[in-house]
C-alpha cells in the first residue's frame, strides 16, 4: 500500500504541470483570437470608404490645355471602396515627413507645393478629401508611419492608376500605366526644400506651419529635418541622373521611370560597409581626407542608423568649404563619388499596367522576376525599396531566425534586413489585384467600334500578332498570362535596359559572400558582383525580416501567415521561360534577360505609349515601320519626335494626343529612346516560325486596329 502511494504522489506536480500548460496554451489562444479579431475588423474598416467619385477631382487649370469637366470609372471589378483601398494604403515608403509635404511651398510662389494645379502639372491625379484620405492627397501618395514618426510615401497607385481625357470627360482607369513625370517631380521637390530654407518669409511660414501640426516641438528641430531631407532628395536626383557629357542625355518626361536602375541603385547604397567605402573614397581623395572622412561616417556605418549613406558621407567631404548652412554642396566631390558607386538610370520604361499581373509567369518588360511561389513578395519589396522605404540595414554580431529563414548561414556574423517595407500590405495588394480585370472599350464615350472592320482585324490579328500575344478571358478567375520572350537581336526594340540589367554591377558591401540562386546554381558574392544578384538577396532578406514596429509573437505570427498564404494561394508555379532567348547557364546565369516579353493585349488600347520604352505614340503608328535610310521620303512611318505629357485621347489612332502643344518632346534618336523593331505588321520582323508575312497596306492596319480595341 505506502508503494502504491508513493508511486502515485508524482502525479500531483505532472497534473498541475499540464493544466498550467493548457492554460498557457488557451490563453495564448485567446490572444491570437483577440489579434486575429482586431485585425479583421481593422481591414474590414479600410474598406468603408466608398465616396461615390473614389476622391477624383477636376482641375481649374491644364499646363497642356487639356479639359474635362468630370471624372468617371469603367468596369474592372473593382469598386469605389477597392479603388480607394489601393490607392491610399501604405506599403513603408518614407519618402519625406507627412507634415512637411502638407505644407511645403512651391519654389517661385506662395502656393502649395500640393495643389491640385500643380500636382496635375506632374501628371500625378488630384484628389478630394475622403474618410481613407483625409488629407486629399494625390492617387497614390500617403501617410505612412515607422518607429513613431510620419511620412509622405508612395503606393503603387501612384505609377500604375492612368486617366484619358475624351470630350470633356476624364476615364480613370485602375491598374493602368501612369502618366507621371517623376524625374522632374523630384527635382522640383528639392528645389521647393532648398527655397524654403534660403528665403526668410517662406521658411517662417513653412516652420509655423510645421509646428502647428504638433509633431515637432521646436523650430530647430524642423529646420535640421528640413536641411537633412532637402539634401537627401536633392542627392537621390544627382545619383540617377544621365552622366555622359559626350552625347545627349536620356530624360524620361511623361510617362515613363528608369524604375529598375534606381531600385539598384538603392540598394548599392545602402549595401556599403566601411571597407568598401574606404576603397571607393581612397581613389578619389587623399589618405588625409579618407581618414577625416571615415573618422566621422564609421560610427555610422557600424550604428543601427546606417540609412542614406551616401548623404551621410557628403556632410563630411569638403568640411573646410565655406558655404552656407542652407546650401546643397560639394556637387564635384559627390559626382566622383557617385561614378564610382552607382550605375546611371538612363533606361526609362513605361509603367507597366497591372491587371492580370497576379496571373503572369514572369514580370516586368525583360522578365527579370518570376512570379511563381513566394516571388511577388520579393517582387514588391524591391519596388518600396526604389521608392524609399528607410532600409536600416546593419551587421550584428551572431544569428537570427530572420538570417536561417534567408539562409546567411551560421556564421560569427549575420545581416539585419530591418525596413519600414510593409509586406503585410504589399501582400494584401497582390490579393486585390487578383480581382482586377482589364479595362473594355468604353463605346457610351469613346466613338462606337466598326465590328466589320474588327471582324477582319481579328483574321489578321491570328497571323501577325497571335503567336507572341495570346488572347485571354478577362473575367476568368483561372486565367494565365504566360510571356512569350524573344531576344534583342530579333525584336530589334531599343536594348538598353535589357543590358542595363544584365551588365550593371557594384560593390556587394554587407551582401559580400552571401549566396543567390538565379535559377542555374549558387553565385557567391563577390566584392563587386551584378546588381541583379545584389537586389534578388537583398528582397529575400528585406521579406525574412518581420516589422520591427510590432511585438515578437504579432510579428513572426504575420509574417509565417503572410508566407503561407502567398505560396498556397499563388497558383503560378515555376517554369521554363517560353519563346526565342538565351538560356541562362552557370557561365552567364542572367543571359534571358537580354530579351524582351510579350503578353496579352487586352485593354492594350487604354496604354499608350507603346513599346517598353514608350517610343511610340499610338497603336496605329506601332503598325507602321521607322522610317530607314533607305526608305521613300513620302511613305507612311512612326514618328522619330512626338510630344508627350497630354492626356486628351486619340479615339482615331488609339494613344494620346501627340503633337499641337507644348509638352515633353520625345526624341528617338537620344539612346534609350528608339523606336525600332517589333515592325512585325510592316513586314519587317519575322515570325517566331520563321515565316515574314507582308507587310499591311492602310486598310488592314485600320481592320486590325479596330479589333485591337475590342481586347
Amino acid at each position: 500500500m505506502p508503494s502504491d502511494m508513493n508511486s502515485n504522489q508524482p502525479e500531483k506536480p505532472r497534473r498541475r504541470m499540464v493544466k498550467r500548460t493548457f492554460k498557457l496554451l488557451a490563453a495564448f489562444i485567446v490572444l491570437v483570437i483577440i489579434w486575429a479579431g482586431i485585425g479583421t475588423i481593422s481591414r474590414m474598416a479600410e474598406f468603408w470608404d466608398k465616396d461615390k467619385d473614389r476622391g477624383a477631382t477636376t482641375v481649374k487649370q491644364d499646363i497642356f490645355g487639356d479639359s474635362f469637366a468630370k471624372v468617371t470609372y469603367l468596369q474592372q471589378n473593382w469598386n469605389e471602396a477597392d479603388s480607394l483601398w489601393f490607392y491610399n494604403t501604405t506599403e513603408g515608403s518614407d519618402l519625406m515627413p507627412y507634415d512637411f509635404f502638407l505644407v511645403l511651398e512651391q519654389t517661385d510662389a506662395p502656393e502649395l507645393f500640393r495643389d491640385n494645379n500643380n500636382i496635375n502639372r506632374y501628371r500625378y491625379l488630384p484628389q478630394k478629401a475622403t474618410s481613407s484620405n483625409p488629407d486629399g492627397l494625390p492617387v497614390g501618395m500617403t501617410r505612412d508611419k515607422y518607429h513613431g514618426k510620419s511620412y509622405m510615401g508612395f503606393t503603387c497607385a501612384a505609377c500604375h492608376t492612368t486617366q484619358l481625357n475624351y470630350q470633356g470627360t476624364g476615364i480613370r482607369i485602375d491598374g493602368g500605366p501612369a502618366m507621371s513625370d517623376m524625374e522632374t517631380f523630384m527635382n522640383d521637390l528639392a528645389k521647393a526644400m532648398y527655397a524654403t530654407l534660403q528665403q526668410d518669409d517662406k521658411r517662417k511660414r513653412f516652420v509655423d506651419a510645421v509646428l502647428k501640426k504638433g509633431s515637432y516641438k521646436k523650430e530647430d528641430e524642423v529646420l535640421a529635418d528640413l536641411r537633412k531631407y532637402a539634401q537627401r532628395i536633392m542627392t537621390y536626383t544627382i545619383v540617377n541622373n544621365p552622366r555622359t557629357p559626350k552625347r545627349d542625355l536620356t530624360t524620361y518626361g511623361y510617362a515613363r521611370l528608369d524604375a529598375f536602375g534606381r531600385i539598384f541603385n538603392r540598394v548599392l547604397e545602402h549595401s556599403m560597409n566601411a571597407d568598401q567605402l574606404r576603397a571607393v573614397l581612397a581613389s578619389t581623395f587623399s589618405p588625409q581626407d579618407v581618414e577625416a572622412i571615415l573618422k566621422e561616417v564609421n560610427p555610422i556605418l557600424n550604428s543601427n542608423d546606417r540609412d542614406h549613406i551616401l548623404e551621410r558621407v557628403q556632410a563630411h567631404l569638403c568640411p573646410n568649404e565655406k558655404t552656407g548652412p542652407n546650401e546643397f554642396h560639394c556637387v564635384k566631390e559627390l559626382l566622383a563619388l557617385r561614378n564610382k558607386i552607382f550605375n546611371p538610370a538612363d533606361a526609362p520604361v513605361s509603367y507597366p499596367f497591372l491587371w492580370d499581373i497576379p496571373q503572369h509567369d514572369y514580370v516586368q518588360w525583360n522578365g527579370i522576376v518570376n512570379n511563381s511561389g513566394l516571388g511577388p513578395m520579393g517582387r514588391n519589396a524591391g519596388q518600396v525599396i526604389g521608392v524609399f522605404g528607410t532600409l536600416d540595414w546593419r551587421e550584428e554580431e551572431g544569428i537570427s531566425l530572420s538570417s536561417i529563414l534567408a539562409r546567411q548561414g551560421f556564421g560569427d556574423k549575420h545581416i539585419n534586413f530591418q525596413s519600414s517595407v510593409d509586406i503585410r500590405n504589399l501582400r494584401r495588394v497582390e490579393d486585390h489585384l487578383r480581382k482586377l480585370q482589364s479595362p473594355l472599350w468604353p463605346e457610351t464615350i469613346l466613338p462606337k467600334i466598326d465590328q466589320a472592320r474588327a471582324n477582319k482585324g481579328s483574321v489578321l490579328f491570328d497571323r501577325y500578332c497571335a503567336a507572341c500575344h495570346a488572347e485571354i478571358n478577362r473575367s476568368s478567375k483561372s486565367r494565365r498570362v504566360i510571356a512569350q520572350m524573344t531576344q534583342l537581336s530579333a525584336i530589334k526594340t531599343d536594348p538598353k535596359m535589357a543590358e542595363n540589367s544584365v551588365a550593371f554591377s557594384g560593390y556587394s558591401g554587407i551582401l559580400r559572400n552571401q549566396y543567390v540562386n538565379p535559377g542555374v546554381g549558387n553565385i557567391l558574392l563577390a566584392q563587386r558582383a551584378p546588381v541583379a544578384a545584389l537586389l534578388t538577396s537583398a528582397t529575400s532578406n528585406v521579406v525574412t525580416t518581420p516589422d520591427p514596429d510590432k511585438w515578437f509573437i504579432q510579428r513572426w505570427a504575420e509574417r509565417l501567415f503572410d508566407f503561407a498564404r502567398t505560396f498556397f494561394t499563388n497558383e503560378v508555379r515555376s517554369s521554363i521561360k517560353r519563346g526565342d532567348y538565351t538560356p541562362d547557364t552557370t557561365a552567364a546565369p542572367f543571359a534571358s534577360l537580354r530579351a524582351y516579353k510579350a503578353r496579352s493585349l487586352n485593354g492594350i488600347w487604354a496604354t499608350a505609349p507603346y513599346l517598353h520604352n514608350g517610343s511610340v505614340p499610338t497603336l496605329y503608328q506601332l503598325l507602321l515601320p521607322k522610317k530607314g535610310p533607305n526608305d521613300p521620303a513620302n511613305g507612311e512611318y512612326r514618328p522619330d519626335t512626338f510630344v508627350v505629357g497630354s492626356r486628351e485621347f486619340d479615339a482615331e489612332n488609339v494613344g494620346m494626343k501627340w503633337q499641337g502643344y507644348d509638352g515633353f518632346v520625345f526624341r528617338t534618336s537620344i539612346p534609350g529612346n528608339s523606336n525600332a523593331g517589333h515592325e512585325y505588321a510592316a513586314g519587317r520582323t519575322p515570325q517566331p516560325d520563321g515565316s515574314l508575312p507582308p507587310a499591311l497596306n492602310k486598310e488592314q492596319r485600320l481592320d486590325l486596329l479596330e479589333y485591337l480595341k475590342t481586347l
